[in-house]
């Protein structure tokens, strides 16, 4: 059994329904449920006896360890994060405490069940710290892409808690030989990502007919990776990964915010055209958010030369199929946007999971 952290998350819960399709080994999944966590992401797996789902806290240590001692997993996979910019400037309290604390807290616990292990067991397992290209703060219009060697630089509440995770992370295992692996990718998109994010609020609006913000020029520009593409990236890390060792993994295609939601008009009105024009008059510049990084890339060679690794979608067909599934998936988006998820954790939980 492998044990991931943020399960019922966007990028957690794609990647246990991409561990599932792809392997037979069961996956312990724990989430505390907050705003993002959305159960109803892993509807596909309701009577699969290989997802394991368990409401928890990783800031809870006495949880952690109990979990641990049950149901001794031989990996972690640590999505659990608070993970949006905006949201940090406003609440930086939040992301202090589940991405720094909360990672401290899981890295002792593995840590103490780790050096449990028998020597075989113990030279098996790993902890794969899931982080992002934020980290390394924000790139020149002429400046080389981010590699692993590249120092980190936060700018936002956000990237500087994944950044001080990371540093925990490697930290742990230089002091107490944990088997850490950490991951560094680019910026996601793909089914079930919550609609405060660029992709998914552009599709809400566009098919709402609502405007769509664009931060400052719109010039800001981002790496893109299909979030199918670093599941398949992770579930390699996992396998072959060096422990001690990062991994960027990027899907190497460089867009600035405007070119992306430009790209999104266009598959909207060729997939779900308006009664007039096209989605891209309701492009809608707002002033620029504090801190805003101009430029991501990553150099994803490494993880292309040492593990065989490769993004199978280009940006046009991951995007195509983005937007697809939205439009597929009217009721999911309701759900969501409406709160009503909220409402049934309410019901499947209590009231604190709220």
């Amino acid at each position: 059994m492998i044990l991931v952290t943020g399960g019922a998350g966007f990028i957690g819960s794609n990647f246990i329904l991409d561990w599932c399709e792809s392997e037979s080994e069961p996956v312990l999944d724990l989430d505390k449920l907050t705003y993002a966590g959305n159960l109803h992401n892993l509807d596909a797996l309701r009577g699969d006896a290989r997802h394991v789902f368990v409401r928890g806290d990783i800031c809870d240590r006495r949880s952690l360890r109990e979990l641990l001692a049950r149901h001794r997993p031989r990996a972690i996979v640590h999505f659990a994060a608070e993970s949006h910019v905006d949201r940090s400037i406003h609440a930086p309290d939040d992301f202090v405490q589940t991405n720094v604390v909360g990672t401290f807290n899981l890295l002792m616990e593995a840590q103490e069940f780790w050096s449990g292990l028998g020597a075989a067991e113990a030279r098996a397992f790993r902890f794969v710290q899931v982080s992002t290209d934020e980290v390394y703060g924000s790139l020149g219009e002429h400046d080389p892409a981010f590699t692993e060697a590249t120092p980190c630089a936060p700018n936002s509440p956000y990237s500087a808690s994944k950044a001080a995770a990371d540093h925990m992370a490697r930290a742990i295992h230089r002091t107490y030989g944990l088997p850490v692996v950490t991951t560094r990718c680019s910026n996601n998109y793909g089914p079930y990502q919550f609609p405060e994010k660029l992709v998914p609020l552009m599709i809400h609006n566009a098919l709402a007919g609502k405007p769509l913000p664009v931060y400052g020029d719109g010039r800001h520009v981002r790496d893109w990776l299909y979030v199918r593409d670093h599941c398949s990236a992770l579930r390699e890390v996992l396998k072959n990964g060096r422990a001690g060792d990062t991994y960027n993994i990027g899907g190497g295609a460089e867009k600035a915010n405007l070119d992306t939601v430009g790209t999104v008009c266009a598959l909207l009105d060729e997939l779900r055209p308006r009664a007039t024009g096209s989605y891209r008059d309701l492009v809608t510049f707002v002033a620029d958010r504090p801190g805003h990084d101009r430029r991501y890339a990553i150099d994803a060679s490494r993880i292309q030369r040492e593990l065989g690794w490769r993004a199978r979608e280009s940006f046009e067909s991951g995007m195509r199929k983005t937007v697809q599934w939205y439009l597929d998936n009217a009721r999911w988006v309701e759900r969501v946007v409406s709160g009503e998820y909220r409402d049934w954790i309410v019901k499947q939980y209590g009231s604190s999971a709220t």
